[in-house]
């Protein structure tokens, strides 16, 4: 992407600004984001009230992320969501916080079916998580084929590609401007 993604803008709007947005706006609260690389440039476009922790190993991949996150937290349940997300919407977000949470919740979007993010993970799981988050592939372990965990689907309100090229950027925005 020739930077870091969570500054990529569309519209003028900042990748993690916009995840920060939508998480707001689907009911999440209060608001956490996980830095790496380039933390400092991230840090500097949070808006007020958004807590910042830093990622040390954040080089070796998403899983550290997750980890100092968990680790940063004090609640119950973690909505968790990544920022080179753009299609994911409010909307979605509301549909995995809504109804009875706790920490024995475990929801996962779904799109069509298929298991995607965000993932809304209760504290009694934080523990094992974190200890198959390595390298890029997160909670992904953990999730796959767990029997608890509760599918919430969001094909209907949101779409779950991530923009990982500008071409994929690209086809985004321009399938955002046709909607």
């Amino acid at each position: 992407m020739g930077g870091p993604k969570a500054l990529v803008g569309i519209d003028g709007e900042p990748l993690v600004r916009r995840a920060l947005r939508v998480l707001a706006d689907g009911g999440c609260a209060p608001l956490v984001v996980v830095l790496g690389a380039a933390a400092d440039e991230v840090r500097a476009v949070l808006p007020a009230g958004v807590r910042a922790v830093e990622a040390a190993d954040w080089s070796s991949g998403m899983g550290a992320s997750l980890r100092a996150g968990l680790a940063a937290l004090d609640a119950d349940t973690a909505l968790v969501h990544l920022v080179d997300l753009p299609g994911v919407t409010a909307e979605a977000v509301a549909r995995l916080v809504a109804g009875p949470v706790g920490p024995r919740t475990l929801r996962r979007a779904a799109y069509d079916g298929r298991p995607a993010h965000p993932v809304l993970l209760g504290r009694s799981h934080w523990a094992a998580v974190s200890a198959s988050a390595t390298g890029d592939a997160g909670a992904r372990a953990y999730l796959g084929g767990n029997p608890d965990v509760e599918l919430v689907e969001c094909g209907d309100v949101a779409d779950p590609d991530d923009v990982d090229t500008p071409e994929a950027l690209a086809r985004f925005a321009d399938q955002s401007d046709r909607r």
